[in-house]
């Protein structure tokens, strides 16, 4: 009794495998087989998890309140608390650091030989550190170049210099792993103008570079070819995350998850307490305790405490590294500088945004093609041609063409942040302003003035990104994840930088590859 027992178990669990390895040997609609070429072709790619990229930490989501859990000093109400829910995604670890801001210049520079302005418009603009009266040239000189700062934070960058700079590392990282891969040679004296690789350029066929080998193909009627995003080679993009990732990231409340998804434990910063020092509580060496946890301005006057105890040992941002991570294992969430992130900013987002994936900012485009419906030829920097998706393409496609960052009840009728034609900035169409009753009155520099009931506009309007974090120059109130402020997409401050993040494909869970 007990053999045939035995045999039944053993059987079962052959045939289990039998039929879980024909899941992916042969097609359950079908019933052809998989990788083939008798067959086809058609491929089936084996994929396991997700190669975590240079520099990343796994964020895994979840849902928790978004918005203030401080007292709104400022009185704004734009940051009332609601559940929300973020899918699992990819953060630095870190700040982006001068370090990396230079090897990206410095690529720049390599690269772009015949258009030198590409250059110069990525660079950071060092004069944020100028103030009327206090002697800060030597930080104007030397923050951003001199070895000593290597390891700080960059400041002086926009939001559009932050983006451009995620492109470049999406292309950077995606070329070395196809180096790796033995599908691109090392090539970087070929590498010039438009001749870079670029994955969007690649995957569109536009690549025609240091190509050094292509996949078999198992289609019959082709030998090799190159690879394709079903492949599961090349890595998303690194991006600027969006205001709820990031702030989802910094309050890090999987520290104080306990069983059956309770958090006991709201933060009001990426720690626990409601202060900024460390006490005797909080599981550190005796030696921590009293120890402030971020670089932030303990009160007016008082960057970095007295000499001989300074209290949060940096004058202005420090090291990328300072301090203790939080429950992600994330650095400087709280203070040093504050950070860019994806959103358009508007007061009323809490009431409008989605209550998954929750982000303001979305302008739909799609790529350029030629007469015959075939993918345009890439710019003259390598890049892949897009523009905006027009009303009849748009047709009975909802939320296709309008995206939420740009509204029209506030006299807002373009559907593009594209702010380079002049014709639409002389007239009621201009995009940055958020309110217009007619056009604007022009002054004597040729410039829209705000004088006159016609002319009325607001600092709102769709250039205005949000930032978080708070920086060296704030008080401890900013640091608390759910304070939001926003600034003009082409400005900068001495305060303000960055960090990258990129979307988790796949299963939410861990275990990436590393």
């Amino acid at each position: 009794m007990n053999t045939k027992i035995i045999t039944v178990v053993v059987a079962a669990a052959i045939t289990t495998i039998m039929f879980s390895s024909c899941d992916r040997k042969r097609s359950a609609t079908t019933g052809w087989n998989y990788n083939d070429p008798k067959n086809g072709g058609f491929e089936y790619v084996f994929y396991e998890e997700q190669e975590t990229g240079p520099g990343l930490v796994l964020i895994e989501g979840g849902t928790f309140s978004m918005g203030r859990v401080e007292q709104d000093v400022m009185y704004e109400w734009h940051a009332f608390p609601r559940r929300v829910t973020v899918s699992s995604f990819y953060m630095d670890e870190t700040e982006v650091r001068n370090v990396d801001y230079r090897e990206y210049l410095y690529w720049l520079r390599r690269v772009f030989v015949d258009y030198p302005e590409v250059y110069k418009m990525a660079l950071p603009d060092t004069l944020v550190w100028r103030k009327k009266l206090a002697y800060n040239e030597p930080y104007v000189e030397y923050y951003f170049r001199h070895p000593a700062y290597q390891e700080y934070p960059v400041v002086g960058v926009n939001w559009r210099q932050a983006n451009d700079y995620c492109a470049w590392r999406t292309d950077r990282v995606n070329e070395l792993i196809m180096v790796r891969e033995g599908l691109l040679y090392m090539d970087p004296t070929g590498q010039t103008g438009e001749n870079n690789f670029n994955t969007e350029a690649y995957l569109a066929g536009q690549y025609e570079g240091a190509v050094r080998d292509q996949l078999p193909d198992l289609d019959p009627n082709n030998d090799f070819r190159k690879v394709r995003m079903e492949d599961g080679i090349l890595l998303p993009k690194y991006r600027l995350p969006t205001e709820a990732e990031w702030e989802f990231a910094a309050l890090g409340l999987i520290g104080n998850m306990l069983a059956q998804e309770r958090i006991f434990n709201e933060r009001i910063y990426p720690w626990n307490g409601h202060y900024i020092r460390i006490d005797d509580r909080s599981g550190f060496k005796t030696t921590d305790v009293g120890q402030i946890r971020a670089n932030t301005m303990r009160g007016r006057g008082d960057y970095m405490g007295m000499a001989g105890a300074l209290n949060d040992h940096n004058d202005i941002p420090g090291p990328v590294t300072s301090y203790w991570p939080n429950d992600y294992g994330l650095y400087c969430m709280a203070g040093n500088v504050n950070e860019w992130v994806m959103d358009v900013y508007r007061p009323l987002s809490y009431e409008d945004v989605e209550d998954f994936r929750p982000f303001r900012g979305n302008v739909f485009k799609t790529q350029v093609r030629d007469e015959e419906g075939n993918i345009a030829e890439k710019d003259s920097l390598g890049r892949i041609r897009y523009r905006d998706v027009t009303d009849d393409e748009a047709f009975n496609r909802r939320n296709y063409n309008t995206a939420d960052n740009i509204n029209y009840l506030d006299g807002d009728f373009e559907s593009s942040i594209e702010y380079d034609n002049e014709e639409a900035n002389r007239d009621n169409t201009n995009s940055k302003r958020m309110y217009n009753t007619g056009k604007p009155l022009i002054g004597e520099n040729g410039k829209p003035t705000i004088r006159g009931g016609d002319g009325m506009t607001t600092m709102i309007d769709n250039r205005a990104r949000v930032f978080k974090g708070g920086g060296w120059r704030d008080r401890a109130y900013w640091m608390s994840p759910g304070t939001r402020r926003f600034l003009d997409e082409e400005q900068a401050r001495d305060d303000l930088g960055f960090r990258c993040a990129m979307h988790r494909v796949g299963s939410p869970r861990g275990g990436a590859v590393e």
